[in-house]
């Protein structure tokens, strides 16, 4: 049987892949590991970026592995579900790679991504509710932000299936590409990511977090009591003197992370 998560590290990219067949579901040993692969993504400053895929080519999650169903182990790791649902303070972009169906606690976990990006044959819904259960607490926002409010509505309470080319319409998805492109595209955008100061998007993802659920009126209120931590980190550090240098000069920038 092989591992239920792979770990590849190529350069400052961590590739997480849950592979778990016949349909990537996730038990609370398997939610662990994926923990386990976050923190230590978290942990290591020479990781910038991770991508998160399934196996094969069919499924990415089919969520909770309902076998399960009963069970006492509900210890899902630090991060919560899947590893990310509750990991509110990670400050370095997570990019999903959708190979296929992303179902309930899958989908739960993608919206937790940062990015999504989806092979063309991919397909996202919800099926809880069909199924007696609920979607954790934290989907509801994220869902909403990203999906039009009655087309949200609709998946959560009839299971709504959304395939790639209406995923990419609503903004749900970033790009939608053939299963052979998937990988390389994630890839790609996530050397872009490696190309701009780590400081940077540190800041940016925790504006993020906090800004895109306020009002602008909020948002100034939250940089008045000093929330913006990872902004204030980034102004007046190295990187924010050497690029623009390196603009005026004409080269690349050479980034510390400080």
């Amino acid at each position: 049987m092989t591992e239920p998560v792979r770990l590849e590290r190529r350069g400052a990219c961590l590739e997480i892949t849950l592979d778990r067949p016949k349909a990537n579901a996730i038990d609370a040993p398997t939610s662990r590991k994926l923990a386990a692969a976050f923190d230590a993504f978290q942990a290591d400053p020479d990781l910038r970026v991770a991508i998160l895929t399934g196996g094969g080519e069919r499924i990415f999650s089919a969520g909770w592995d309902l076998s399960t169903s009963g069970s006492d182990d509900e210890d899902w790791g630090s991060g919560g579900w899947g590893g990310i649902c509750r990991r509110l303070d990670l400050e370095k972009p997570v990019i999903a790679a959708v190979n296929g169906a992303c179902a309930a606690g899958g989908f739960e976990i993608a919206l937790a991504c940062d990015l999504i990006v989806a092979a063309d044959h991919a397909r996202f819904f919800l099926s809880e509710a069909t199924l007696g259960l609920t979607v954790d607490v934290g989907t509801i926002p994220r869902l909403f932000q990203r999906v039009p409010h009655p087309v949200a509505v609709e998946m959560l309470y009839t299971g709504r299936r959304l395939d790639a080319q209406e995923a990419m319409a609503m903004g749900l998805v970033s790009r939608v590409v053939p299963m052979a492109e998937l990988m390389p595209v994630a890839r790609e955008l996530a050397d872009r990511i490696c190309a701009s100061a780590p400081l940077s998007v540190a800041a940016m993802k925790q504006m993020i977090t906090i800004a895109s659920a306020q009002s602008v009126g909020e948002t100034y209120a939250a940089l008045d009591a000093g929330r913006f931590t990872a902004q204030q980190r980034a102004h007046g550090s190295e990187d924010s003197l050497e690029g623009p240098r390196a603009y005026m000069e004409k080269r690349d920038p050479v980034w510390k992370g400080r």
